[in-house]
């Protein structure tokens, strides 16, 4: 049962919000009536309706806003779904973007946005505490405009001029005016609505008349006695008199001075001097009025202002000085010159009651003096006087600002420890002067250019002189002392020999002939360095050893030596030849004398090779033929061969140049047994590659035999009887086989 009825609650409350979903806003509409654009004070309605669908008909709590540029200016809460505000009079400030939003359960929204535009401003008016007052009185006005709401600036007016505005978050505003003018004015104010500016001005208020009234009754008036010539030391009354002292405030001046202030008439009394003469003021004020009466008061001079003198004007410390007072009488009728009192003061110290005084300059004595002359009451101050002994100079020093360098310029300063400025220094050189300077601050040096020196040695020809109290009292300093750098001289690269075995050790000297240690020597070969450079502490040479010389590293070899001077110089070339190693010439003598042995036994080879072809094919195509061939043959050719018997030539037996073969042949079977005296010879070898020794004694002997050989050649006509071709004869000889 419990279960049931707690499944039925669970079902209501499902339904129920199912059914507060079921709700949807279609549209909401403002308006406002009777228009959009209105007259200031018009009565103006704002209607705000919704348009809603829902699933079940029941009531409605509607949610109205009403907004003025995105501010909430009304809100209600109702069960209708229109909804009305009313401005029973709406200003200027009503005037902007209006929207209304209403919202149902969980579900909002916004109406289109509405204008409202209100014209025409209230015109103000204006009030004032009182429209009599006094020169220089304030005026309290206040300006309103009861009906206007909002933010609005007020204007004020003098005469139509505009001479102030202030800014007020309600509806009036109370000022102050000021005014210096003794007449009548006439006040008026306006305003604007901050937030709505485009509306513009409002009407002017009524006009408020102010008469101000003169204020003569607190001009004062001032009087001094004695009359008469004033003269220094003579006592003066000053009055400075007001007839209706009621709340004002009296004044005494001189120049910008204040001497005396009162609320009522009162009378300044003081013993003058010549500075005292001027305008003298009587000034009354009240509020921001101020009247004033002025007297010129001339006052004589009884004695003139001291005057302090020192002689000599400029003292060193050990010298005597002497300060002296004095001042002339202007008024002689009054006083002497007798009457005329001293007093030496140093520091506000007094010193001496006397016009002179005398000491010895030293750093004690140094100070502000002054003096001071009395007569009648009257004292008068001279001006300071500032004494301060000069310092003289020291011996200077005289040191080199550069590194000194044979053949360069350089710099040298000249400097006094001690010394009052402004110090005077000169240059020289062997005691003649050729530079000046004169150092006038404690910033300043005393800096020489040098243009150069030809030795080390000339350094010590340069002395600098300074003086700050005439040439006379001058001090010379110590000769310059310096290190001088000594350029190095153009080096000279040695070596022992200019052709070295490879793998032999190269030395390579590198000499100048002076310089200033160090001196680094650097070497090239071929424009390249050979390795880093060596700085030689106590050394004009250098020396390079190059380890294992090889054949790649021949060649021009150089070297560069410099010192501090930073002038490096460059030695001449050295050209270095590398054999080769002993062991290595004598391989190639060995391997060129086999090259050659191969070379002759090629050849051999080859000679042999080509002479026994030769045998062959003369054995094979020469066949020995009769002396006399018949006259049937179709060709007939004739053979010379000269024999030459060449035992004389080479003293063996030998053929060469006889006939080889006689006899006929034919180029057709032939029955004709071979001639008896026919014989086959031989050929033998020539030696292609061999030249037989010719003696010019010996004479040769030639036997020329014809033989005729006849080549049968078919379908080829035999010719004539008697036609031979002949030979050339064979001048080589021929050599057997070996």
């Amino acid at each position: 049962m419990s279960v049931c009825l707690l499944w039925l609650g669970l079902s209501a409350l499902w339904q129920a919000a199912d059914i507060h979903a079921a709700v949807t806003i279609d549209q909401v509409t403002l308006t406002v009536l009777p228009a959009s654009n209105v007259e200031s004070g018009t009565e103006v309605i704002f209607r705000c309706e919704a348009s809603v669908s829902q699933s079940l008909s029941q009531s409605l709590t509607y949610s109205f806003r009403l907004l003025q540029d995105d501010q909430v200016v009304y809100a209600e809460n109702i069960s209708a779904s229109v909804m009305e505000h009313s401005l029973s009079s709406v200003r200027v400030s009503n005037s902007g973007h209006y929207k209304c939003s209403v919202h149902i359960y969980n579900k909002h929204k916004m109406s289109d946005v509405l204008s409202l535009s209100v014209t025409g401003l209230q015109i103000p008016t204006l009030k004032v505490k009182s429209d009599i007052v006094s020169e220089g009185e304030d005026i309290i006005a206040t300006c309103s405009a009861s009906e206007e709401i909002g933010s609005l600036v007020f204007y004020f007016y003098e005469n139509d001029l505009e001479v102030k505005r202030v800014k007020s978050n309600g509806n009036s505003v109370k000022t102050i005016l000021t005014t210096q003018k003794v007449t009548e004015i006439y006040l008026r104010c306006a305003y604007i609505v901050m937030m709505h500016s485009n509306a513009g001005f409002s009407n002017k208020s009524n006009m408020v008349k102010v008469i101000v009234r003169d204020l003569d009754a607190i001009t004062p008036q001032i009087s001094i006695s004695p009359k008469g010539n004033v003269v220094e030391g003579d006592r003066v009354q000053i009055t400075c008199m007001v007839k209706y002292p009621s709340d004002l405030e009296l004044y005494l001046t001189k120049n910008i001075t204040i001497l005396h202030k009162s609320h009522t008439t009162f009378t300044k009394s003081l013993v003058v001097r010549a500075e005292d003469s001027g305008d003298y003021v009587c000034k009354a004020e009240k509020g921001s009025v101020q009247k004033k009466a002025v007297y010129t008061l001339h006052v004589a001079e009884l004695f003139s202002k001291p005057i302090l003198r020192m002689s000599p004007e400029e003292v060193f410390e050990g010298d005597r000085f002497n300060l002296t007072c004095s001042s002339n009488v202007t008024s002689s009728v009054k006083i002497g010159k007798a009457d005329i009192k001293y007093v030496l003061l140093k520091d506000g110290g007094r010193i001496k009651e006397d016009a002179e005084y005398e000491d010895t300059a030293s750093p004690a004595t140094n100070g502000k003096y002054y003096c001071m002359a009395m007569a009648k009451e009257v004292n008068k101050t001279s001006s300071p006087h500032d004494v301060k002994a000069k310092v003289p100079v020291s011996a200077p020093v005289i040191c080199a600002v550069d590194e000194v360098i044979v053949g360069k310029p350089f710099r040298v300063s000249c400097e006094a420890e001690s010394g009052t400025l402004p110090i005077n220094y000169t240059l020289l050189k062997t005691h003649v002067p050729v530079a000046h300077r004169t150092v006038v601050t404690a910033a300043d040096r005393a800096i020489f250019n040098v243009t150069f020196i030809s030795f080390p040695e000339d350094i010590n020809t340069f002395t600098c002189r300074a003086y700050n109290r005439g040439s006379s009292f001058s001090r010379t300093s110590e000769p310059l002392t310096s290190p001088v750098i000594v350029p190095v001289s153009r080096p000279v690269l040695e070596t022992k020999e200019d052709t070295i075995s490879e793998g032999s050790d190269l030395t390579l000297i590198c000499r100048v002939q002076q310089g200033t240690y160090p001196i680094t020597f650097t070497w090239y070969h071929n424009r390249v360095i050979l390795r880093p450079s060596i700085k030689e502490v106590r050394s004009s040479e250098g020396r390079h050893v190059i380890k294992a010389i090889k054949r790649e590293q021949r060649g021009n070899y150089y070297c560069e030596a410099s010192n501090y001077a930073s002038e490096t110089k460059e030695s001449d070339p050295a050209k270095i030849d590398v054999s080769l190693a002993l062991w290595k010439q004598a391989v190639i003598g060995l391997l060129c004398i086999l090259l050659l042995v191969a070379i002759v036994i090629v050849l051999i080879f080859f000679c042999k090779r080509v002479s026994h072809p030769r045998r062959r094919k003369q054995e094979t195509e020469l066949s020995v033929k009769p002396s006399r061939p018949k006259s049937g043959d179709p060709m007939r050719i004739s053979l010379t061969l000269d024999i030459e018997d060449n035992t004389v030539l080479n003293g063996t037996p030998g053929v060469m140049g006889r006939n080889v073969w006689s006899g006929n042949a034919s180029g057709s079977d032939s029955d004709d047994p071979p001639d008896e005296d026919s014989k086959l010879v031989q050929p033998q070898e020539v030696g292609l590659c061999r030249e037989v020794p010719v003696t010019k004694s010996i004479e040769h002997h030639y036997s020329v035999q014809h033989t005729e050989v006849q080549v049968s050649t078919p379908g080829v006509l035999e010719q004539a009887d008697g036609a031979a071709l002949e030979y050339a004869q064979l001048n080589n000889s021929e050599q057997g086989p070996a």
